[in-house]
């Protein structure tokens, strides 16, 4: 039912040793969905369970506190296995406010049609007195998705990550210290399956909390981790690092434009790869030689390739370019399709077809949400003319595009 880890703060979470289905795999060692409750003056629930267990879980709670005395319910993370009992839970306590990220707040209201609730946004940095312990908060973006945070009690030395350092496991004696068999290995299977493709966002966490002391990681998966929380840090740490050489990662930025436009969109894309340690090839195919386009793009790790669109087609050299791709090994390397256009935009759709065909692994929008779970439509890359907003859209693209690059 709860079981106490710390001074007033119980966990009050569910613990599932079914073979779980998760993310199409199968959790043969089941998993557990770790909540918490601050019995402190405002008391404050961090994190809920599984949608599956809503009811059952309010039940157990009610055992505990009556809902309509929760002043806070934090929530680090809007995916149903975290937030899912949160409207079971929102009916019984009133008068609570829900804590999290400006996305987030906009994805739970949509989600459980709590537009009638008062939610209290935080960013980096932020604190909150819930009566005797002081939470403060880190925005964590794409670990995994991109409203994610962590919560940290300052009074207990406690960090509240959510998936951040969880282990699939249906860990009924709830500590890694009384843990009654191997779970390292279940640990590092975890990170690479859900945190290994956003390792720069794993290093930016790192940073956001080198400076916090921390005694114990109170995840919300599997063990709580009481005993040596600093060595799980550090396998954080050693697992994101740049593997072996630290070879600084390459992308060539090919494109063919009218107006200019397109070469705009290239502009915005390009900082956004450099902002995260990519170097860039950038040839405007108006003027520059195949052959050596070819070659830089058989030498780099990631291509993005973008035409403006006349007439629902591609313009200058480009489908020139993409049908010599056939002809060198690219397979498991990224690219993408962009572009500018004025009343259509096709010229995106023609050239992802090439670089399917010539072995690229393509990132469009069915990559994007089916691997980081990120909802934004960024990959094909279809700009307006050059307004504002689809320039914004590049260069965020351009990030997003690094990350994956970098992770491979």
């Amino acid at each position: 039912m709860s079981v106490q880890i710390n001074d007033k703060v119980y966990w009050v979470g569910k613990v599932d040793d079914r073979k779980v289905p998760f993310h199409r795999l199968i959790l043969e060692r089941g998993t557990t969905y770790n909540s918490y409750l601050l019995m402190t003056d405002k008391p404050t629930i961090i994190d809920t369970v599984d949608i599956a267990f809503g009811r059952e879980y309010v039940d157990n709670l009610m055992k505990l506190i009556n809902p309509e005395a929760i002043e806070y319910i934090v929530i680090n993370h809007v995916e149903p296995d975290h937030a899912g009992a949160l409207p079971a839970l929102a009916a019984k306590a009133k008068k609570a406010k829900i804590v999290t990220t400006e996305l987030g707040s906009q994805l739970l209201k949509d989600m459980f049609r709590l537009h009638h609730r008062e939610f209290v946004i935080v960013r980096d940095g932020d604190s909150l007195d819930i009566g005797g312990k002081t939470l403060k908060f880190f925005e964590t973006p794409y670990l995994h998705t991109g409203e994610t945070m962590i919560t940290y009690s300052a009074e207990d030395k406690t960090l509240f990550p959510c998936d951040i350092f969880s282990t699939h496991i249906a860990a009924g004696e709830l500590f890694n210290d009384l843990a009654q068999g191997e779970y390292l290995e279940d640990f590092k299977v975890y990170y690479k399956l859900i945190m290994a493709p956003h390792r720069p966002y794993v290093r930016d966490m790192l940073d956001k909390i080198s400076a916090l002391e921390i005694e114990m990681i109170a995840p919300s998966h599997g063990y709580i981790l009481r005993e040596n929380a600093a060595s799980f840090i550090g396998l954080y740490d050693d697992m994101s690092k740049d593997s072996g050489n630290n070879k600084t990662k390459k992308v060539a930025v090919v494109y063919s434009t009218m107006t200019g436009n397109t070469a705009k969109v290239a502009q915005r894309l390009v900082k956004g790869l450099e902002d995260n340690g990519i170097a860039t090839s950038v040839f405007n195919l108006k003027s520059a030689d195949i052959k050596e386009v070819t070659e830089v793009i058989k030498e780099s790790d990631g291509l993005l390739a973008g035409s403006s669109t006349k007439y629902a087609d591609m313009v200058g050299s480009v489908e020139e370019l993409l049908k010599e791709l056939k002809d060198i090994p690219v397979e498991g390397k990224f690219a993408a399709a962009f572009g500018s256009y004025g009343w259509s935009g096709e010229a995106i759709v023609h050239i992802e077809n090439y670089l399917a065909e010539a072995g690229f692994k393509v990132v469009n929008q069915n990559y994007l949400v089916g691997t980081i779970g990120v909802d934004e439509q960024l990959f094909p890359l279809r700009v307006k003319f050059d307004r504002e907003e689809g320039m914004e859209t590049a260069e965020k693209a351009g990030d997003v595009f690094a990350e994956l690059v970098n992770s491979n």
